[in-house]
Formats: C-alpha cells, sequence, structure tokens
C-alpha cells in the first residue's frame, strides 16, 4: 500500500478535478508484477494502467489501491468491471470513494465474488488525497500559502514545489496551472479573477476543476487569502538567517493555526 500511495503522488497537480490514485498489482504468489497510477481526467485510471501491466499475471492475484475503485463508466472504463474481467481474487484499498455512484464499486466488487479488504494505511492515502477530498467536500480548492522568510530582498525561489498543485497564484497575481498544460484540455484556467474577493475566486476556481491552489508571497493575494480565513495550510522555508535569529519568524499575521 505504501508503494500504491507514492504511486498516487506522482498524479498531483496533473489528475484533477479527478483523484490522484496509485494501484499495485500483486500475483497469486504475491510478487508485484504490475503498478500505475492516474496521470490526468480522460487516461486510464491507475487500475487500468497497473493491470495492462501486469497482465496475465493478475489473474487470480491481489490488487492494492489507494482509493476504492470506481463503479460507473466515464471517459476510462469501470474499473471494478477491469479488476472483475482480469480475473482479480482480491482487493485491498485504503480509503472509499465518496463519489461513488450506484451500491460503490467494492459492493459490486464482492456481489462478482471478489475478497476486498478496506481502511489499510487510510492516514497515509490521506496525506495525498487531503486536497482533493477536502475541496471535495467544501467546493472549494485547497489552498497551500507558501513563502521563504529572511530573504535579503524580500523574495526567493519558491520553497515548494509548484508541481503539486493544479493552480499557482503568484505574487505578481499571475494564475497559471502548476504544471504548464499538465491537465490537458479538459482543463481551461479563467483569464481574469476578481482580486479582492476570494472567496468568489475560490468558487470560479473550483468550476473550472482546480481542487488545490498555491498562494506564493507574503503580500498581495496572500494576505487576502490569510485575513479571510481561506489557507488550509502554511509552508515557511527559513533562510540561514532568519533560522538563527531569535525566536525565529511567526506567521504573518491574519493567519489562523
Amino acid at each position: 500500500m505504501r508503494r500504491a500511495i507514492a504511486l498516487a503522488a506522482l498524479g498531483l497537480g496533473t489528475t484533477s478535478p479527478n483523484p490522484p490514485v496509485g494501484c499495485v498489482i500483486l500475483d497469486a504468489g504475491g510478487h508485484v508484477v504490475g503498478e500505475g497510477f492516474h496521470r490526468r481526467k480522460g487516461e486510464a485510471h491507475a487500475e487500468g494502467n497497473a493491470l495492462a501491466a501486469a497482465g496475465p499475471a493478475a489473474r487470480g492475484g491481489t490488487a492494492v489501491v489507494t482509493l476504492e475503485p470506481c463503479n460507473h463508466v466515464g471517459l476510462a472504463p469501470a474499473c471494478r468491471a477491469l479488476l472483475i474481467e482480469a480475473g482479480i481474487a482480491r482487493v485491498v484499498a485504503a480509503l472509499i470513494d465518496p463519489t461513488s455512484r450506484g451500491a460503490g464499486g467494492v459492493a459490486e466488487l464482492r456481489r462478482a465474488g471478489v475478497d476486498v479488504e478496506v481502511g489499510v494505511l487510510q492516514d497515509e492515502a490521506e496525506r495525498v488525497l487531503r486536497p482533493w477530498l477536502t475541496a471535495l467536500r467544501r467546493g472549494t480548492p485547497y489552498v497551500t500559502w507558501a513563502y521563504s522568510a529572511g530573504a535579503e530582498d524580500g523574495r526567493e525561489e519558491s520553497p515548494v514545489e509548484v508541481c503539486c498543485y493544479d493552480a499557482v497564484l503568484g505574487e505578481d497575481e499571475r494564475l497559471r496551472e502548476g504544471v504548464p498544460g499538465g491537465h490537458g484540455d479538459t482543463f481551461v484556467l479563467p483569464d481574469k479573477l476578481p482580486q479582492d474577493e476570494p472567496e468568489k475566486t475560490l468558487q470560479i476556481l473550483y468550476s473550472s476543476g482546480v481542487r488545490s491552489l498555491l498562494v506564493l508571497g507574503e503580500r498581495g493575494a496572500a494576505e487576502r487569502y490569510s485575513s479571510a480565513g481561506l489557507v488550509d495550510e502554511l509552508l515557511v522555508r527559513l533562510s540561514d538567517r532568519a533560522a538563527s535569529s531569535q525566536g525565529g519568524p511567526l506567521p504573518p499575521a491574519g493567519f489562523r493555526m
């Protein structure tokens, strides 16, 4: 499961509005024969990629997946159907999918005679799925605020990997994809946003498919989102000078821990 979770993280920043999911296939003897993750909406899901890698060796084996296999047909086939057709005998899932339709993938798998276990390393899987789950529940993107404290000129390179986020709002107030073109044609960011209405901005971004937003810098948009209580996570990089100063820097005014 930990390998599946690591694979799921490879999809961060490109899968939205779909969740980042990873899957590992074991053969009947318990050996890894295939693995995969979901890259972007419209392409194969994690289970489909893992089964394709495993081939016939999947029959009688186990699928370890970070999120309940889906039970609906969209741009990709229903994952529970793929698992059944491949002859998978057991499925181990970390979390139940809150978007399951009908009886859900787990129920359909059990009905087909597949042994299913749910809840394995759920807390660890949620570390990758947290932004998607939070956005789904709330109807607005999960907001991470990141800045570098103690830089000589007040500006430093981003303290985080922007590729892990759907959209990035910089200090210049420009909005861009974390991975340029990473979402394909199914994801179009709005050209203009209401700068003085952060809540409305988040609603617009969610409607556009954004599930995670990274806000950079200490001023401008960062201050507005913080003051409005819209920041879910704060990441601060301390320069050598800041880290060695007495007491160290505190989160800027307006951020509620």
